[in-house]
């Protein structure tokens, strides 16, 4: 299994490593992006890729990165679409200190019909359309790939977690995904305004993973998630 790496800026200490869960019909090419930018800010990112067919594959990815002494911690797993609720599943079983679950796909999630039904759900982005539309690798219909759970059953891992979903998502209501995690103390829910359900690589990504940047800056000073940056007394 091929792992696609981004490391930080030569010089730069590295702050903590975050393991990469891909969905549906998604490849490396498709993170270019995010994989640089969080690496900017002395991240390391590496991208497992997740075979629906054969996700204890991934699993074992997963725990080899999490063992890698040479890979620096905190390290958090952070899953899109079916990813994302891989990373769910996984993040109360295996050795991870935090979560970020970015557009959730359920059993029950909406499918596509045409590729430009499938790109118009997955973002509004037009750099992110045209990666994905120039990739020949990247799996079109995938959206309508089904998930290997005829059923699951979320709750909060236990772990600090970040939830991010559009609010705008086609393909799984914003309702649906949040559910699970109401009213959670060691879960931050954040709702992407007019996302779509590449909420990681949507129109406001930038914010997004400012979003992400924060919050692994809060883990690192305590899985409490104490505020860094806040509003006047």
């Amino acid at each position: 299994m091929t792992v696609t790496s981004w490391d930080e800026p030569a010089g730069a200490n590295p702050r903590g490593t975050l393991i990469v869960l891909p969905g549906r019909g998604e490849t490396p090419a498709a993170y270019e992006r995010f994989g640089r930018r969080l690496a900017a800010d002395a991240y390391r990112v590496r991208l497992v890729p997740v075979a629906l067919a054969d996700v204890e594959a991934a699993r074992v990815t997963v725990e080899k990165l999490l063992a890698d002494e040479e890979l620096p911690g905190p390290k958090v797993l952070v899953g899109a679409d079916s990813g994302a609720t891989l990373a769910a599943l996984l993040a109360p079983e295996i050795a991870v200190d935090a979560v970020v679950v970015a557009g959730l796909a359920l059993p029950d999630s909406a499918g596509v019909g045409s590729w430009d039904d499938e790109i118009e759900a997955r973002t509004a982005c037009p750099v992110h359309r045209s990666v994905i539309t120039g990739d020949d690798g990247f799996g079109r219909g995938g959206l309508n790939e089904p998930l290997p759970w005829s059923s699951v059953e979320l709750a909060p891992s236990g772990k600090p977690t970040l939830l991010l979903h559009g609010s705008a998502d086609p393909i799984t209501p914003a309702a649906a995904a949040l559910a699970p995690y109401a009213g959670a103390e060691d879960v931050r829910v954040r709702v992407v305004n007019d996302g779509r359900h590449d909420v990681l690589n949507d129109a406001s990504h930038r914010s997004v993973a400012a979003t992400i940047v924060l919050f692994l800056e809060s883990l690192r000073l305590g899985s409490e998630l104490p505020e860094i940056v806040r509003a006047a007394s």
